[in-house]
This record gives C-alpha cells, sequence and structure tokens, in this order.
C-alpha cells in the first residue's frame, strides 16, 4: 500500500492541470454511470451522502487553492 501511495504522489508531481481535470472528468463520468443502476428507492440516500462529501471535500480544496492565489508574491492577482 505505501508503493501505491509513493506512485500516486510521483503521479501528481508528474501531471499538469490538464491531466487532472481529465481524472476528475474520468470520476465524474463515471459516477454518473453507477448512479444510473442506483435503485429509486435509494436515489435520495445516495444524492444526500454525494452532497456531504462534495462539501467536505469542496471545501479544504478550494481553502487550499485560496491560500496558493493569495499567498504568492511573485505574480498580482487581476480581478
Amino acid at each position: 500500500m505505501k508503493n501505491l501511495f509513493l506512485i500516486a504522489n510521483e503521479y501528481i508531481n508528474q501531471s499538469d492541470w490538464k491531466d487532472l481535470a481529465m481524472l476528475k472528468f474520468c470520476l465524474f463520468a463515471m459516477g454518473l454511470a453507477i448512479g444510473l443502476f442506483v435503485p429509486s428507492k435509494s436515489k435520495k440516500a445516495v444524492l444526500m451522502t454525494s452532497v456531504c462529501v462534495f462539501v467536505l471535500t469542496y471545501l479544504p480544496l478550494m481553502a487550499k487553492f485560496f491560500k496558493v492565489a493569495f499567498g504568492k508574491k511573485d505574480w498580482e492577482i487581476e480581478i
């Protein structure tokens, strides 16, 4: 398992934003495909779970993004 994490870290280090965007689209498409097979009676529970996972992962990701974006001194951000 430790090797898997080392390989994953190296993959991320060798990737650019386009590679990560493709990875996200791939996972999104897979999630949609799996979601189509959820029985009707379970769709609400699956939706609530996915919303919770989204919020719990989105907030730290955006916090890190803004920390990186506004922490840089080498360039200015134009708004």
